[in-house]
Parts: C-alpha cells; structure tokens; sequence
C-alpha cells in the first residue's frame, strides 16, 4: 500500500538514525514526520522536521499523526542527570507520544525497548521500560509491536565507555551464548532499525515483542531478500 506515513520521535539516536534512513528508502513511505529536540542534519524530500518541546507534546497534537509511529528515545540515568529526568525520557514522551497519536488514530506503534524490560523488575532501568510497555500496550492501536535489543553496537554521537567495554567483553563470549541465551548476543542497531521499518507494513494485530534473537532474524531475513531482488 503506497502513499503511508510514519512518524519518528528520537532521530537522533543510535536507532532512530538508521529508522531515518530505511524509511527514506521505503516506496510506500511518502511523507516522514520527524520529532526533534534541535535540526536533523538531513534534508530528504519525504522529511517533515518539527523542532519541538517534548515537555509540552499537547502543544503539537496536530502533528503527532502518521499510519506508523516510531518511538526510538531512550537516554541513560548518567546521561539524564537523575532518575526522575530518566524516567521522563524513557517513559513519560514515549507514552504521551502514543496517547496523542493513538487518539489521531495512527495505525501502528512501533518501540524500542530493552531486553529484560519488566514492569515488576527491580532494577530501575528495566522497571521504567516496563512499565512503558505496559501502559502502551493498552492503546487503541492495531498494532503494537516492542522491540527487545540487547546491548546496541554501532557508532553513536557520544562516547559511553561503559558501552564500549560492555561491547568487548559481549564479543569474547557471544560464542558461547547458544540456545535461551543467544538473544543476549550483541546486535548491531542497524539491524534493529531494519526490523523495525520492514515489519511495520505487515499490519500485524495486537500487541508483539520481539526478543533480541528474533530481531537479527527478521533482519537478516530481509538482508537476503533484498541481495536476491538485486541479482
């Protein structure tokens, strides 16, 4: 079906960058809606930029309105400053995002999320991620699909050391993670990005969460596919 429209809030990101890029790519994507904190770099005959205050969403109801809705923004408790800014950006945009856009009636919602994300986890990190699925999850949308990555690698704007030692260590075991624990493998964000804007035509019903191992899958997949109708 030509002539859709998405809606991305987080461009800026890790995965959101590369969201930006396929749905650029995408024939059936006409018009892309890009949420943003300041000026994307990227000019593109299909992108729609608003530079907007995510403390005031309300603001930009008239906007937040597309068929496919992506939601990439995460930051870390370092990054935020504290927990309370944390849980701003990684529960509070997120959600009221969807609820505004749900109430505009967009088709689907499609969000990063983090592998062990639980609303009843005691780690606060996977708590607010679950606790985001959750309330999302009871939108009026069609569809909802939640993406579950486990540690992302690709080239960020930032230095996070954590991040880059985290990596390295993931590569020397990765080998032996097999079976339950390949999802815990590393995944490359692009790939996430890939599953994320390949999957959102397949008008999937109701709500699906898709572990780390099933996104390099789908990802791959779709890697192949695209080699074959280029032969």
């Amino acid at each position: 079906m030509k002539n859709r429209s998405a809606l991305l809030a987080g461009a800026t990101g890790l995965v959101g960058g590369h969201c930006l890029t396929f749905l650029q790519e995408m024939p059936d994507i006409a018009e892309i809606r890009v949420l943003t904190r300041r000026p994307l770099t990227v000019n593109h005959p299909k992108i729609r930029e608003h530079v907007v205050d995510f403390n005031h969403l309300d603001q930009y109801r008239d906007i937040i309105t597309a068929d496919h809705i992506f939601c990439c923004l995460g930051t870390t408790i370092k990054k935020a400053g504290s927990r309370e800014a944390f849980q701003l950006v990684d529960y509070d945009y997120p959600y009221r995002i969807a609820e505004i856009a749900a109430k505009n009636g967009a088709e689907n919602f499609l969000l990063v999320s983090a592998l062990g994300a639980n609303p009843k986890s005691k780690i606060f990190y996977n708590r607010v991620k679950g606790e985001l699925e959750k309330a999302v999850s009871s939108l009026p949308f069609a569809g909802i699909l939640i993406f579950h990555p486990s540690l992302l690698l690709g080239q960020r704007e930032e230095f996070r050391a954590g991040e880059k030692a985290g990596a390295f260590l993931f590569r020397l075991v990765s080998p032996f993670l097999a079976g339950k624990l390949t999802k815990y493998r590393p995944i490359q964000a692009q790939a996430v990005a890939k599953a994320m804007v390949y999957m959102a035509p397949t008008r999937l019903k109701g709500v699906h969460i898709f572990e780390s191992d099933q996104i390099k899958f789908f990802a791959n997949r779709l890697s192949n596919a695209q080699r074959m109708e280029h032969r």
